[in-house]
């Protein structure tokens, strides 16, 4: 999108068109002028009891939602509180199976495609099937022209991401990443595009809030 600071009120127009076009793609899509009424929405749409999966996300965390979740009446899948790999690796082999799927994106195209680059591929597995419903936060800063440019961002967050978890690569020393590399700890091994919604009706939820969340 526009790299120009938008106004809230353009944003929240950006973000009325995307779920615009979202819905006409066959997912369900809605528009919210703050992360904070974002969240609310999203508890909304997970009964209680439900076992609930997480992708890995900085939005979910910036809103609170995981914290939200542990203290609920559901049954969190909880990724960040397992004592080793394996025990992280069966968690993300759960949440495939899980009631409702929440997590972010990396990229929305004004097509109305989701992208999402993973590590280890368990976000790009579930959203694409096993849970019954998934929801997808995601601020207006996600909002690119197309699949190229999809890929530009993928590629811009990389170093961040890597930072962030202290995976050792070369992006992660320079700040940019060098295209291909075939580093023991890359990020960059899974990538995902969604291309609408109309195989499963009504399972993929899509939140666009008209603020810049996440990476």
């Amino acid at each position: 999108m526009n790299s120009r600071t938008l106004t809230a009120a353009e944003a929240l127009l950006e973000a009325k068109s995307m779920a615009a076009v979202l819905a006409g793609r066959g997912f369900v899509a809605s528009a919210y002028p703050d992360g904070a009424s974002a969240a609310d929405h999203l508890f909304t749409l997970i009964p209680e009891g439900a076992k609930v999966g997480l992708g890995g996300s900085t939005t979910l965390d910036a809103l609170g939602v995981v914290d939200r979740l542990r203290s609920g009446p559901y049954r969190l899948i909880d990724r960040y509180r397992t004592p080793d790999w394996e025990a992280r690796m069966a968690a993300y082999r759960e949440a495939l199976l899980a009631d409702v799927f929440v997590t972010g994106v990396n990229a929305i195209t004004r097509k109305g495609e989701l992208v999402c680059i993973d590590s280890s591929g368990n976000r790009v597995a579930a959203m694409i099937f096993g849970p019954e419903r998934v929801i997808v936060v995601a601020g207006v800063n996600k909002i690119v022209e197309n699949l190229d440019e999809a890929f530009a961002r993928l590629k811009a967050i990389a170093p961040l991401n890597c930072r962030r978890l202290g995976h050792r690569t070369p992006c992660a020393e320079t700040g940019v990443c060098p295209g291909e590399c075939l580093s023991a700890e890359r990020m960059c091994n899974y990538t995902g595009i969604i291309h609408h919604g109309l195989k499963e009706k009504d399972r993929i939820h899509v939140l666009l809030v008209a603020e810049p969340l996440g990476f």
